[in-house]
């Protein structure tokens, strides 16, 4: 953010998702409009460092469960979400693993790992037709 610049941002830290209006003058910044003390925090970390959580699927080798639902075990660096995504591109399940497992440790340098979110690997009969 250059000095004496406007940029509006939507607080995600409660239901209300106050319009902040962040300015930066004299090298501090200044927050218009949020309800609460953790708008402006949300609204200053949103400007110097911005971080999301990522929620995606990977590609298995198992028939019955062709991709896998994976997260990120925490927040990882907005600018990453690119790279991490194009990694896990090249990545193939070969292994049953559920829940809270490890897919990728440390993923494109974050230091954060990729987990599984679901146990559809570990479920038997999963694609399972109805007989009437």
């Amino acid at each position: 953010m250059t000095p004496n610049q406007k940029k509006e941002i939507t607080c995600i830290t409660c239901p209300i998702g106050c319009r902040i209006s962040v300015t930066l003058n004299n090298g501090a910044y200044y927050f218009i409009g949020n309800k609460c003390e953790k708008g402006a925090m949300f609204a200053e970390n949103e400007i110097k460092s911005p971080v999301r959580s990522l929620t995606t699927t990977v590609r298995t080798v198992f028939p019955d469960a062709p991709v896998l639902p994976v997260r990120t075990r925490g927040d990882v660096p907005k600018q990453k979400i690119k790279d991490i995504i194009r990694e896990l591109s090249d990545i193939i399940i070969t292994k049953r693993i559920g829940i809270g497992e490890t897919v990728v440790a440390g993923i494109s340098g974050t230091g954060c790992d990729i987990i599984a979110a679901s146990n559809i690997l570990k479920e038997k009969n999963i694609c399972q037709t109805r007989t009437r």
